[in-house]
């Protein structure tokens, strides 16, 4: 497997830019975190069982048609790394929400927070890798787990669109109070990564700030095979 020490640093990364892209669209679309070959390696690890702790088919679920696979512990170093060294700067973000909407903070630290995890019994790990294959696709949804939530996650395409697949895009919901809901669609290039809200964001309105609720999925993929790693940061009960 692929080591930590290849990964570019968290501070090569314009946090600045992307908590005003999140603030703006709840989305932001970062720099490649992963080469070329650390993306192969990893849609390579999809067919090895030992890997993980739990399959899901979604076509059985009605979730979509296509597959995902969460990894068990220990993590892949690759994987832990990513979990590890983005999830401080995230925090910052996440803090700085939840000041906004009168939550709950968040620990800096990434093992503070599985702790609190595990006082509330969400013991297991939640990355994964999704498979999606011609007319794959991914209904809207939320990846909660569990009474605790961090509240921002992201995913890494591992292929190159138009290359190696074919419609597969990213599709963000954004639902606001008493408003249409709000589409937004992206398209990740190779080992980019999206970030966005698990489950709500601030919004400012007339009378401060206001929670709005997104949902995330991906359009039908019209030929090729479409992988992604997701990296979610709260344990799952």
């Amino acid at each position: 497997m692929s080591t930590a020490t290849s990964l570019p640093p968290p501070e090569l990364l314009d946090w600045s830019e992307i908590a005003a892209d999140l603030d703006a669209d709840g989305v932001a679309l970062t720099r490649p975190l992963l080469t070329p070959a650390q993306c192969a390696e990893v849609i390579s690890w999809f067919d090895r069982d030992e890997l993980y702790r739990s399959t899901i088919v979604m076509a059985r679920h009605s979730f979509g048609e296509g597959s995902y696979r969460y990894f068990a512990d220990p993590l892949p170093p690759l994987v832990q790394a990513l979990r590890t060294r983005l999830y401080p700067p995230l925090a910052q973000i996440a803090n700085r929400w939840a000041a906004q909407l009168g939550e709950d903070g968040y620990p800096t630290d990434l093992a503070e927070l599985h702790e609190r995890c595990a006082a509330l019994d969400q013991h297991r790990p939640t990355p994964l890798v999704l498979r999606y294959g011609p007319g794959g696709y991914n209904c809207l949804h939320q990846d909660l787990y569990g009474e605790l939530a961090f509240p921002l996650q992201f995913l890494i395409m591992l292929n190159t669109p138009d290359e190696d697949f074919t419609g597969g895009e990213s599709v963000f919901v954004e639902q606001r109070p008493r408003q249409q809901s709000r589409p937004m669609v992206l398209r990740p290039g190779l080992g980019q990564a999206v970030i966005f809200p698990v489950n709500h964001r601030p919004v400012r309105g007339a009378r401060g700030y206001r929670r709005v609720a997104l949902r995330h999925g991906v359009s039908a993929v019209h030929t090729g095979n479409r992988h992604v790693l997701g990296i979610i940061f709260h344990n799952a009960r």
